[in-house]
This record gives C-alpha cells, structure tokens and sequence, in this order.
C-alpha cells in the first residue's frame, strides 16, 4: 500500500516501526555446505551435535602429578611409576601408593581420580611426597563433562566467529552447512555527487554515503552490490533499480525519501514498487522509506550522513540479520553519567553520538562529541556510542544518568 508522506499526521516511533519493519521480512532458505575455514562470519543453517564427548577422556588441567586420593589418608609417601603427556599417555599398570608425572591436557590413567599441582609436591627421586587437595577429583576434566556426545553444541542461526570455529574444530567438524549471504545492491543518485579523488566544481559534494553504506554492509557480512552513482535522470534511475532488484535480496539508496523532495527516486518507486515513506520520530534519520521492488526488500536511507548512519543501523541492520537467519538479539544499554549539558527539544527519539569511558573508581561516564548536526560525519567517526534519549526528554545537565549504547561491530 502506497502513502503520501504528506498525508502523515504524525511521526512514528523508531520501536514501532522496527516492528512492523520485521513483520514484513522473511529469513532466507537457501543454504550452502562449506569447509570450515569458510565459515567464519556466515550463519549456521542448521543446529549442530557433537560426534564426540568433550572432553573425549579424563584429562589434567594443570601439571603435576596422579594419584588416588585415597593413597593420601595417611599422609603417605608415593611412589613414581611414569609420565602422562598429551598425546603420550601413561600405559603402564596403575598400583596403590603410587603417582605419574602428568602434564596440562594429559589423559589421567585409568585408576587415579586426582591431580596435585606440582607447586605443592615434594619430589626425591621417585619418592613423591603430595599436599592433599581439598577432594577427590581435584585438577580433573571429567570425560563428557563440557559435552556429551549428541548433544547440542551450536544452534542454527548462530553467527560463526572465532570462538565458534574454535568449538566446530573440537568436534570434529570439517564442515558446516550455512545459510546464503544477503545479497545487497546499493547506489546513490545526485547530480551534485562526485567520485573521490576528483576536482569539486561550484555545488559538489563527494560522495560520501555510498563509502559509509559499503562499509556497514561489509560489518554485516552480506555479499554487496555497488551500483555506483546515477545521475538525475528517471530513465537512468530506473534502469538502476530494476538492476538491483534483479541481482540483490536488498536494494539501499540513500536521499530523495524526504518530504517534499521532488526528484525522480520517488517517481520510479512509486511506478515500479511498492513502497512506504514514512516520518519516524527520530533524530537524526526522520525520513525513511520501505518496501519491495519485484522479490527484493527496498530501504530508503536519508541523505544526510549521519543519518544515513543511524537509519541503517537502527531499522537495516536488523532485517539484514533477520533475513540471514540470525538469532535475534537486543543491543546491549547500559546507564553512564553524563559529563557535559546537552541540548534536546522533546518530540523525537534522539541518537546524540558520545565518547563512553569508565573513571578511576569503575563508574561509567559519556561525553557528547560536540556538533550533533546530522551532516556531521566526524561525529561518528569520534563517538564509540550513542547516548539515547527519549522522546520527551528535554534539556539535560551534566551529571543526569542517561542510557548508552556502546556500538556494535557493524559500527565499528
């Protein structure tokens, strides 16, 4: 269903409209098998069991020295009858009143049930004298006791990151079934845009959006599409959409969604999709618009750079992830101690970029970055958050409690 933003008589809640945003959106289904190196950043399309437990045998986490506890209710002497290293375990016969020599990540042998740090042993030879530990079992990883075998490990829609490769090579896993990358098309449009690295003529700007947008769909791990500039012509614009839409999941421009804008986006929009423009009560970012262009989903970013920013982390990020197949999350908030006045006029959520630190006594504290204009892309490059205030907050003084959230690593 088609809108006139005009006829919008009031502005809609950025939480409300991630809402209705994710209601219109599906998770891929296509999914492809990959070795496990090339796993890193994709999603699982499927939950994952071990083959194996974890760990796959009694083991020490530390070195020092087996035993039977039991050997130690007298205080007696031990005696030395070998050594387990990883990968070299003990074969010989486990004995009463003895011990071996046993390194972190060796296999205890069968017949010890503890380990004693070597710190805390006296050694004369083979004779081994042992500061009793609290309880049986001290200093051993039990078999199974991280995983059982066929157990779940990982679930689909887990985002596979480091410590994720590190869990799938400890099972075994060669490797994985993932879903599809994301397929993003973006451009921009404007005459007034010229490419980096030119001369700037009376009116120019550099093309900035296009540069933040790609670098935020690299974070986001999808598989990008740049278009490039389009000049002011519908004919031009058009084809550039109907391009996109074939090749992308997602098609992103940013400009020409603003209210009384009167180029030609809108027009070839209308004409070859469907799309909402809304007014969001947000700041910076009030201008958006959403909807399809044949199968693909169509984001209109405004075209101010910050808010450009701060649209397609708020409302994009999260269908991306959504239609990866992500598990869904929510941002980490947390409350910081404002370190300078700040200026706001009630009516619309407002995203003021800030510097959070933590001071000498582990308090959290945030300092705004200065100018907050929504053309000021250096605040974003300076801010590590952004101070959150709410629709109705006015002015605030230094030293008021506000909410903070640190930037993700799409951000980043």
């Amino acid at each position: 269903m088609k809108v006139d933003p005009c006829s919008q008589s009031s502005l809609m809640h950025p939480d409300q409209a991630i809402i209705k945003l994710l209601e219109q959106v599906r998770p891929l289904h296509d999914s492809e098998v990959v070795q496990l190196p090339e796993a890193l950043g994709r999603v699982l399309a499927e939950d994952l069991a071990s083959s194996i437990d974890l760990p796959p045998f009694d083991n020490s986490s530390m070195d020092g020295y087996a035993f039977r506890f039991q050997d130690l209710a007298n205080n007696a002497q031990l005696t030395l009858i070998g050594e387990s290293f990883a990968g070299h375990p003990f074969s010989g016969e486990v004995q009463p009143n003895t011990c071996v020599r046993i390194m972190t990540g060796a296999p205890v042998p069968r017949g010890y049930d503890t380990v004693q740090m070597q710190e805390k042993v006296i050694a004369n030879g083979d004779a081994i004298q042992i500061e009793p530990p609290k309880s049986i079992g001290a200093n051993v990883r039990l078999r199974a006791e991280e995983v059982k075998r066929g157990s779940k490990v990982l679930q689909a829609g887990t985002l596979v990151g480091a410590a994720e490769m590190g869990v799938l090579a400890t099972i075994g896993a060669s490797q994985v079934r993932v879903t599809r990358p994301v397929k993003v098309a973006f451009f921009s449009t404007g005459d007034e845009l010229r490419p980096v690295g030119t001369e700037l003529g009376l009116g120019q700007i550099y093309d900035s959006n296009r540069y933040s947008i790609q670098g935020l769909l690299s974070r986001a791990n999808v598989e990008w599409i740049d278009l490039g500039v389009i000049e002011d012509d519908k004919e031009s614009i058009r084809a550039a959409f109907l391009t996109a839409a074939s090749q992308a999941d997602m098609v992103i421009t940013s400009g020409g969604v603003s209210v009384g804008d009167a180029d030609f986006t809108k027009q070839v929009l209308d004409e070859e999709g469907e799309i909402t423009f809304w007014k969001l009560a947000m700041k910076p970012g009030k201008p958006f618009a959403f909807g399809h262009l044949g199968k693909a989903v169509f984001c209109g970013l405004p075209g101010n750079p910050v808010s450009s920013m701060v649209t397609f982390y708020k409302l994009v990020w999260p269908l991306i992830n959504k239609m990866q197949g992500l598990i869904p999350s929510q941002p980490l908030q947390v409350q910081a101690k404002l370190m300078s006045d700040i200026r706001k006029s009630p009516g619309r959520v407002e995203y003021q970029r800030g510097i959070l630190t933590q001071n000498a006594q582990g308090q959290a504290e945030v300092t705004i970055t200065g100018g907050q204009g929504s053309g000021m892309l250096t605040s974003m490059s300076l801010a590590n958050c952004f101070v959150i205030l709410q629709q109705q907050q006015g002015d605030l003084p230094a030293g008021s409690i506000v909410t903070v959230e640190p930037f993700p690593a799409v951000l980043n």
